[in-house]
């Protein structure tokens, strides 16, 4: 089974930010949303171009598991990969780790395959084919860095 993961790095900014220093923890959700739509991209399949082929992908499901806080200035790491390729839905499971590779949070989205009036509709096989060297089940521990 492949081990692929991808990996987005992201610079915490100062608006990102409480007046404690520690990132707000919603901002989470848009720094995982700018790893997936860098991971499209890398795909070779850019969210923009999937759009205008009549496919979109709502978050249906997001679960964000708090381990330490990242703060101003810190380069994170996201690291991405799918847990679940079904055939109209699909689940991501992420890390952000912090400096010196600190476990900051794990979370999980998981994304309808759906056209633009929001219908369930069936992945592209060769979108799927792309995908699968992502797929990692749940229970397998292959995180290579």
């Amino acid at each position: 089974m492949s081990c692929e993961i991808f990996h987005h790095h992201h610079r915490v900014t100062y608006a990102e930010c409480t007046v404690g220093n520690h990132v707000y923890h919603s901002r989470y959700l848009d720094m995982l949303e700018a790893a997936r739509g860098e991971f499209w991209r890398a795909l070779g399949e850019p969210l923009e171009q999937l759009q205008h082929s009549g496919f979109i992908f709502p978050v249906i499901e997001c679960q964000l598991r708090y381990r330490a806080p990242a703060r101003y200035d810190d380069l994170l790491t996201i690291e991405l990969w799918l847990t679940d390729l079904g055939r109209a839905r699909l689940t991501f499971a992420y890390r952000v780790l912090g400096p010196a590779g600190k476990l900051l949070l794990e979370a999980t989205t998981e994304h309808a395959c759906t056209s633009l009036e929001e219908k369930p509709q069936r992945l592209p096989a060769p979108l799927a084919d792309k995908l699968r060297r992502f797929l990692r089940p749940p229970a397998v521990t292959c995180l290579d860095r």
